[in-house]
């Protein structure tokens, strides 16, 4: 029977709760045939020793020649004597069943789907079709799990379906939504990283604080450094839990915006940091429009009343002069009576 490739792949993802990558796939592959190596190893010893004892009795039934062995001299053989016993008895009094820890395989693990004619090296795209097959078959089950591929790798998961009895096993509030301006400056932060508060201020207009207090709290958003601008603001950007958030492996996965591009985002904030005085053009009028100078249109005001008046059918009234002030009659000073001359 041939290896099967999905049986084990969909066994390894069920054997851990983190991500499984490609590389860990590989690797496992790699430690499988060096241990298969190292059992080779371990059997090919026990077999020697084995057979130790049936080659010491065929020794023993065999005859030997009658070899004379050569004398040694005395000192020399003195002086061996000694350690050659010490040896004897260090062997004599040696353990005869020392405990010896070999691995072993167990019956279990020589099934010939999952264990034989297994490959050295495992490509990546072998890999990915291996989890396609697992996560369309999770999909046909319809078993409440699913397969998710995420930026660090594959993992199982728990179908959304269910996500109200898995929060009640472990106790967990209900999800909260992010505000409209928590999203707007996740989104800043996404497409812009890193980037400092006073530009997420700059952009939105309005203060960023609670905002990315709020999503720092979610684990969306981290501090990633200071600029190098002066007083060195901080810098944010986003984790892999914002990934797994929004459903990309990566950060170029995110879809292209032309409002929230790097260019269009560098043209407000120069246009933010040189402002210049609003015109017609800004305000929604119109520009050709003749413009009167300040004389002709004080002119204009003061006419503007009997203009008005004309244009209704009402004639003006005549202006009828003033009455004149009476003019205020010189009084003569009293005169003294004269006197009769004498004659």
């Amino acid at each position: 029977m041939a290896f099967n490739l999905k049986k084990v792949l969909k066994a390894l993802l069920l054997s851990t709760n983190q991500p499984l990558s490609i590389k860990d796939v590989q690797g496992a592959f790699t430690r499988f045939h060096d241990q298969a190596a190292l059992f080779a190893k371990t059997a090919g010893t026990e077999e020697s020793v084995e057979s130790a004892p049936v080659a010491a009795a065929v020794a023993e039934a065999a005859p030997v020649a009658d070899v004379p062995a050569p004398e040694a001299p005395a000192a020399e053989a003195g002086a061996s004597t000694e350690p050659a016993g010490d040896a004897v008895a260090a062997v004599a009094s040696a353990p005869a069943d020392e405990a010896v820890e070999v691995a072993v395989e167990t019956s279990l693990e020589k099934d010939p789907e999952l264990y034989s004619e297994v490959p050295s090296l495992v490509t990546a795209t072998q890999i990915r079709e291996a989890m396609d097959q697992i996560a369309a078959d999770l999909r046909a089950t319809d078993e409440g799990l699913v397969l998710i591929e995420g930026n660090a790798g594959y993992r199982l998961m728990t179908h959304p379906r269910f996500g109200r009895w898995v929060r009640i096993l472990r106790q967990e509030p209900p999800p909260v939504k992010l505000s409209q301006s928590a999203i707007e400056t996740l989104a800043v932060v996404a497409y812009r990283q890193p980037v400092t508060r006073g530009e997420i201020e700059t952009i939105r207009g309005v203060s960023a604080e609670a905002g990315l207090n709020k999503l720092m709290e979610r684990e969306l958003v981290y501090i990633t450094g200071r600029a190098d601008s002066p007083g060195r603001p901080i810098q944010y950007g986003t984790t892999d839990q914002f990934l797994e958030f929004v459903g990309v492996k990566s950060l170029d996965e995110l879809p292209a915006s032309d409002v929230l591009s790097s260019r269009q985002i560098d043209e407000w904030l120069k246009n933010s940091s040189n402002a210049h005085k609003p015109n017609d053009a800004d305000m929604g009028l119109d520009e050709q429009a003749e413009q009167l100078p300040l004389d002709a249109t004080a002119a204009a005001t003061e006419a503007a009343p009997g203009t008005a008046a004309a244009e209704g059918g009402e004639t003006p009234a005549q202006e009828t002069p003033a009455p004149e002030a009476p003019m205020e009659r010189e009084i003569a000073p009293p005169t003294e009576p004269e006197t009769p001359k004498e004659s």
